[in-house]
Formats: C-alpha cells, structure tokens, sequence
C-alpha cells in the first residue's frame, strides 16, 4: 500500500507533468481520454506517481520531475495559441528558444490569431491555471485600434457592457489615448480580469467598430514594453510574481 503523502489527484498530477491545466484534465477524463493502469480515469482520482501508469490520448504519460519553466513571448500577428493545428502551421511554439522546445509548455491564456503581444507559456499547470481562473483577478491590459474614431461618451458601455450570444462583454477600465483623446480617438487602453474568446473584438464590433489592431502588452505588472515580437524570455520568480501583482490603471 502507497503512503497516502505519495498519492496526486490525477488532475494535479497531470498538471505537474506539464500535460494540461488541472481544469483541462478535467474535461479529458470526462471525454475518457485518459487511462489509469488500463481502467477509464475518474475525477478526483488519486495515483501514485511513478507506480501508477497513466495514458493520455493513447500515450504514456512519462514521469519526471522537472523545473518549473515559466516563458513570456511577445507574440506576433499571424501566429495561434495552439500545441497542434492541422490548419495552421505557425504556433507560438515554433518561437520558443530551441533549449525549451523538448518540454511541454502549454499557454496560459491565449491570444487569436489576428492579436499579438503578451503570451505565457508553461509546464507548471497550476499556475497556468491560477493566471486563467476569474478568482484570480488578474488583470491583462491591451492597446486597442480601431479603424474609426471612437467617442469618448460611448466609454462607459464598453465598461457597463452588452448582451451578446448569450454571455455579458466587457471591460473594467477604457481609457482614449491620443492627442485627439479628447472627444473621440481611434486608440484605446483597456483592462480586464476575465476574457472569453475574441471578447474585446466582438466587444467593439456589436458597437459598430471594427479592431485594426489588438495587442497585450501588459499581465498583471509584468509588461512586454521593449521586448521585440517574435522574442521572449524566461520569467524569475520576481518576474512569475509580477504576474499576479495588482497594477491598477491610472
């Protein structure tokens, strides 16, 4: 019999082999895409790591115990947040320095296509989940611009929010930037703690604007100011804590 100090709920343990957030564990094992010793993964199952064999989407999963490896990349246009897409063959993982490339680092939380900027890539599922979940309150900050100029007396739907397939859009702050910021102005810096997909997009569409460009360039109070696109770095545990760091907008 295993100690019970030795025994992972399956979902934390894949988290620490870098497969996928406990979160994404989560909804595999209820696809049952993962096996422990042959039988269907439960929920809330508990393994013993290195006894137990665990089988994820027809592989094993190989136990190690790694570093915790933490990647901010400033990420261009044209390239998806995605491990694999038959569709697309450009993936930030292509501009992760070659050292780096053997691991699997996943992102936690992603940008569309046609965005760039701020992007974390790790094999620490935790804290991929901590930067992901809305209990978190971590606030991302984009630059936003828009191909006609936006009024000034419209920013507080933007924060306020619509209606839109059934879900609740918005931003917590909206801030026009520019010399012509007085009244109307074609660039915006937003801020949000929570994010669906392509939400600020959608967000300004159903408003009548149509994004030019979309860029995060700020997580918490880590920002990628000076960082070149296409460049990234490993993040210290100062940098990994500035993730978390409440960086109010002025």
């Amino acid at each position: 019999m295993a100690s019970t100090e030795n025994l992972l709920r399956i979902q934390k343990y894949l988290a620490d082999m870098g497969v996928c957030s406990r979160r994404a564990a989560e909804a595999h094992i209820r696809e049952g895409s993962i096996t422990v010793n042959g039988k269907t993964a439960q929920i809330g199952e508990k393994i013993e790591p290195g006894v137990d064999v665990v089988v994820f989407e027809g592989q094993k999963v190989r136990h190690r115990k790694q570093s915790q490896v933490v990647f901010a990349l400033n990420k261009p246009k044209g390239y998806i947040c995605s491990n694999d897409d038959p569709h697309n063959d450009r993936t930030v993982f292509d501009l992760v320095p070659r050292d780096y490339q053997s691991l699997r680092l996943f992102c936690a939380g992603r940008l569309d296509k046609d965005s760039e900027g701020l992007v974390i890539l790790t094999n620490d599922g935790d804290l991929a989940n901590q930067l992901m979940h809305p209990s978190s309150v971590v606030v991302k900050r984009y630059h936003v611009s828009l191909k006609q100029p936006f009024p000034k007396k419209h920013v507080p739907k933007l924060i306020k929010g619509i209606q839109f397939e059934g879900e609740r859009m918005k931003v917590e702050t909206a801030t026009l930037l520019g010399s012509q910021s007085k009244d109307a102005s074609k660039e915006i810096d937003v801020s949000m703690h929570h994010g669906k997909k392509r939400e600020i997009r959608n967000l300004f569409t159903v408003l009548g604007y149509d994004v030019k460009r979309l860029k995060r360039y700020q997580i918490g109070s880590f920002s990628i100011k000076g960082m070149p696109k296409g460049v990234g770095m490993i993040l210290q545990k100062n940098e990994i804590r500035k993730l978390f760091k409440q960086d109010p907008v002025q």
